[in-house]
């Protein structure tokens, strides 16, 4: 069967939920601010629309990976909110756009404050403190020699401290306890009166000995689950829904998609869809995935190709070109079509692809 094809799949975006889903955290959260992590496009959902909604919820606090996220970040927001870089970026590089860098390391350290004295001003900053992750941040060294000698941090206008935990999504983990007692040590060692900054979205869900000043969830905003084993306490944020192109009928013993991975045993029929692993659908869904017609699930058969996936829809509903799959949505969350790839909720996200048609709604 044959018949008109729509150009491209649909990409919903509820920002709606994504304000809901901030909210329930900021209220969880009474003895401190709850920052909105919009880096990497807002995990791909588009930074530019959702730094708004979380604006407008009541986020005052946001956090970005690159200089140039946050510069386009502040042309959506306005001039108030503060907007932290996490990777950090040159002195004098943000007096346009009125970022918050965060210092990495004594090089970092170094220079804001040689540039805050040349101007003759404070220079507003975030000291990250490494505590486990082996990451950026202040080592043990580092942080050592700014506690022995505070005036290397003179001339800058801390306005956190902060540590970022590299287990918050196993409880049960060590590392968790001894990163909060080492944050709280050099803390201790370091001006007093700097507000703190421990958790990430899973960190939120660890108990009082993980609260802070600012906690700083990300993937949480966006439906991905903070509490892996647990119900995921989220609202769901994205849909994606793919047309089907052709629908043929295929006998036993043909075979499906690149490499002929998949053989049918019965008369069935195969539904050809636009999204592929260009559009962010990984390959390593192949012979794992399903999607979702007319509530029903329908397996993916073959392998993943760059712009083309099949589905197995014998036993469903009748379908027909220009009719649309469901790949990611209510049945198929982002951590389920994760789970089946071998990876996790976060990579599902930020690789959507840029070829969907993107459609955000506020209710």
């Amino acid at each position: 069967m044959r018949g008109p094809t729509p150009i491209e799949a649909l990409l919903t975006i509820d920002l709606a939920a994504v304000a809901a889903n901030w909210r329930l955290l900021r209220d969880m959260h009474p003895g401190g601010a709850v920052a909105g992590v919009v880096k990497a496009d807002a995990y791909s959902l588009g930074a530019a629309r959702v730094g708004p909604a979380l604006r407008d919820a009541g986020c005052r606090h946001f956090f970005v990976a690159h200089l140039a996220e946050g510069v386009a970040l502040r042309e959506a927001l306005g001039p108030e909110p503060t907007i932290a870089v996490l990777n950090g970026f040159a002195p004098g590089a943000d007096e346009d756009a009125a970022l918050l860098p965060v210092l990495n390391g004594l090089p970092d350290v170094g220079a804001h404050a040689a540039a805050a004295r040349r101007r003759g001003r404070a220079a507003p900053a975030i000291l990250h403190l490494d505590t486990g992750i082996s990451r950026l941040g202040l080592d043990a060294r580092e942080q050592e020699a700014v506690a022995a000698d505070p005036s290397r941090l003179g001339g800058l206008d801390l306005r956190w401290l902060m540590t970022h935990l590299a287990c918050a999504d196993e409880p049960g983990h060590p590392l968790n306890a001894a990163q909060a007692e080492r944050f709280a040590a050099i803390c201790a060692r370091l001006p007093a009166g700097i507000p703190r900054s421990v958790a990430n979205s899973s960190g939120m869900f660890l108990g009082p000995a993980f609260a802070s000043d600012l906690a700083r969830p990300g993937c949480a905003l966006y439906g991905i689950n903070p509490t892996p084993g647990r119900p995921n306490p989220m609202r769901q944020v994205v849909r994606l829904d793919a047309p089907v192109l052709q629908v043929r009928e295929i006998a036993p013993g043909d075979t499906v998609g690149y490499g002929a991975t998949w053989t049918a045993t019965r008369p069935s029929r195969v539904a050809t869809v636009a999204a592929g692993y260009a559009d962010g659908y990984l390959r390593a869904l192949s012979g794992r995935a399903f999607g979702v017609f007319a509530g029903q699930s329908v397996p993916l058969i073959g392998r993943v190709s760059m712009d083309l996936i099949a589905f197995d829809v014998t036993d469903a509903p009748p379908i027909a070109p220009g009719a649309a799959i469901c790949l990611i949505g209510p049945e198929n969350t982002p951590d389920d079509v994760a789970a089946r790839a071998g990876t996790i909720g976060y990579e599902i996200l930020t690789s959507l692809g840029n070829r969907y048609r993107r459609e955000h709604r506020t209710t």
